[in-house]
């Protein structure tokens, strides 16, 4: 057995495994389809929202700032590139296919999407590593009902998800340093999780 040196690192300063375990389940949320809160309620007229387990009293951040200052490499590195270049961005029509290790490999539509489960919206803290933080709304419902559509099989042990890339909408993707489609992933089990957002 390999025993590492100490670096002074107490404990106590170390994040619990249950909130980093939540933390995960939000990133792989992050890759779900649905965010904007407010806004969001507003440009598409959504069903009202299931009360969210995990709100909060915290004033949120401002509309204009959460969609201006962000991270989204395909349309640039720099934090107010993505609202400046996303402009003439075409989601609709917009489908996604869910294949893999599954009885019943499909493709959704939006539409489809947006019925299939009740939404519910739930508050989240940003706390960047790079320093800025942000309290925003997340819409969606649990992955688990989309992926119960089509029956993943014993085999599967991962989700992944792939995010959408078109060069010629997103010609800034090119100079980010990461390859794309950006992938990323969860077990199932993670997958499955009741709090996994889509």
């Amino acid at each position: 057995m390999l025993i590492g040196k100490s670096y002074g690192l107490r404990y106590s300063e170390v994040t619990p495994k249950s909130v980093y375990l939540n933390r995960r389940r939000f990133f792989a949320a992050g890759a779900g389809l649905l965010a904007g809160g407010q806004a969001l309620r507003a440009a598409t007229k959504l069903s009202p929202l299931l009360p969210s387990p995990l709100s909060t009293n915290e004033a949120q951040t401002p509309y204009k700032v959460v969609t201006g200052y962000n991270n989204f490499y395909e349309f640039g590195t720099q934090k107010d590139q993505p609202a400046k270049l996303a402009g003439n961005f075409k989601t609709i029509p917009w489908t996604v296919a869910v294949e893999g290790e599954l009885d019943k490999p499909r493709v959704f539509d939006l539409d489809t999407i947006l019925k299939m489960a009740p939404l519910e919206e739930r508050i989240y803290r940003f706390r960047c590593v790079e320093g800025w933080s942000m309290v925003v709304p997340w819409i969606g419902f649990p992955l688990r009902t989309l992926l119960e559509r089509t029956q993943p099989g014993s085999k599967a042990k991962y989700v992944a998800f792939q995010t959408f890339y078109d060069a010629k909408q997103m010609p800034q993707g090119r100079w980010a340093g990461i390859p794309f489609p950006y992938v990323e992933g969860l077990r199932m089990d993670e997958a499955m999780h009741p709090l996994t957002l889509l």
